[in-house]
């Protein structure tokens, strides 16, 4: 058991091992960050329409706007993550 345990963390403590957990990780921050930043955006366009009904084709421009930069950045972060993938299953020989 012992034994099986070592050669598990050999693995994740590897240069391998340390790019994955690294690859994971940016790809799970990325989209919880893209997902609090778009519903911050949407819940306070709606605020300020409810707050103000004249400014709403303003307000929903610019929250389109912001919208696709915060998903135009998400997409370039999971590109990265991507790409750290395949240089571990490059690295495997797979």
């Amino acid at each position: 058991m012992l034994g099986m345990l070592a050669q598990g963390s050999s693995i994740l403590f590897s240069d391998n091992g340390l790019m994955g957990l690294g690859a994971g990780l940016g790809a799970g921050l990325t989209t919880l960050g893209a997902a609090k930043g778009i519903g911050n955006l949407a819940g306070n366009a709606v605020e300020s329409m409810a707050r103000q009904p004249e400014v709403r084709g303003n307000v929903f421009v610019a929250m389109i706007i912001a919208a696709a930069l915060i998903e135009g950045f998400t997409f370039f972060a999971l590109v990265v993550c991507n790409g750290i993938a395949g240089k571990i299953a490059e690295a495997a020989g797979g």
